[in-house]
């Protein structure tokens, strides 16, 4: 098990990439807390990954509150009694121009998707030093690398975690502690989806907009979360011992054929 005696938070883990993450890591021998937003999706959460005895814990909160996330961290030390590890995989996806883009949903999307990072690495970091080191990894996207007409606050704050992760990588090395990227291309998640029937319209046919979305990939298909869920576990090991700093594209190739 490459996670044996590790404990771990996941932000996000109720669903999508972040289940997958809690799942994977649960199964390679590590103690896991995870925090969503969504009180039901975490309750249902909790109970399918709770079983076989598997310590895991579900925690609800919202990362872009530096009370909640403070709360989060302190009540998943305490249950898993340290922490070496936290995935900041929490985010949300909005659409527009700067020209379509309220201030409230740019503040939002900045809240969320960059704000959370920093909040919950702040409050997590002397957690992870106390136990002698460990990992960070942040989920960033291709977003943050490529321009995509449409989602500019997204873009921009997967560009700004990015930068984070590098200067975080710099700032924390002397106390052994790595912190890396996991970028990944289109994964059919539910957040995903539901972006691309926004992208589709009103009515209009979002299977046309996911079918070319799938064509536009070099694999002709899209990621699982369990893909990148190997991605972060790796990341997370210390298989990755000398790796920090760095931004791991997962994406099937598809910056090389953009």
């Amino acid at each position: 098990m490459r996670l044996k005696r590790k404990r771990a938070l996941v932000t996000g883990g109720a669903s999508g990439i972040g289940y997958g993450i809690v799942e994977r890591f649960l199964q390679e021998g590590a103690a896991v807390a995870f925090c969503d937003i969504n009180a039901e999706a975490c309750s249902v959460a909790l109970g399918q990954l709770s079983s076989n005895g598997r310590n895991v814990k579900g925690l609800v909160g919202d990362v872009s509150k530096s009370a909640d996330a403070r709360c989060i961290v302190e009540e998943a030390v305490a249950h898993l009694g340290g922490l070496d590890i936290l995935v900041n995989n929490a985010g949300i996806a909005t659409h527009g121009t700067i020209l379509e883009t309220s201030d409230e949903v740019w503040d939002r999307q900045m809240a969320v998707s960059l704000d959370g990072v920093f909040r919950m690495s702040k409050h997590a970091v002397p957690a992870i030093i106390k136990a002698g080191g460990g990992a960070i990894v942040n989920i960033g996207s291709i977003g943050g690398f490529l321009g995509f007409k449409g989602i500019a606050a997204y873009c921009t704050a997967k560009g700004a975690v990015v930068q984070l992760t590098r200067n975080m990588a710099a700032d924390f090395a002397e106390y052994k502690v790595r912190v890396n990227s996991v970028n990944p291309g289109a994964v059919l998640t539910p957040m995903i989806e539901e972006s691309l029937k926004v992208q589709a319209g009103l009515g209009g046919d979002w299977q046309a907009v996911k079918q070319a979305l799938v064509e536009g990939q070099l694999f002709q298909r899209t990621a699982t979360p369990a893909e990148i869920a190997s991605a972060v576990l790796f990341l997370a090991s210390d298989e990755a011992g000398f790796i920090t700093g760095t931004a791991l594209m997962v994406d099937g190739g598809y910056q090389i054929k953009a």
